[in-house]
């Protein structure tokens, strides 16, 4: 690349990516987390159910696997 093509590079970089004025949010987020947390909580669906039944048929059928899989989790 020659100089003509490093400086039209650094023009359209900045152009793309503005400089950022805040480090930090304006507000905490962790009280409204927790809002929302309260209103609708976390429930399991059937797929995940389905999911912790299909480990335990596995490791019903492939009782050495029990130690891999306690491993990874």
């Amino acid at each position: 690349m020659n100089p003509h093509d490093d400086e039209r590079m650094r023009q359209l970089l900045h152009h793309a990516l503005p400089p950022i004025s805040e480090l930090e949010p304006t507000r905490d987020l962790w009280p409204a987390l927790l809002r929302k947390l309260d209103v609708h909580p976390a429930i399991p669906s059937w797929i995940d159910w389905a999911l912790v039944a299909g480990l335990i048929v596995f490791a019903a059928c492939a009782p050495a696997s029990v130690p891999v899989l306690l491993y990874y989790l």
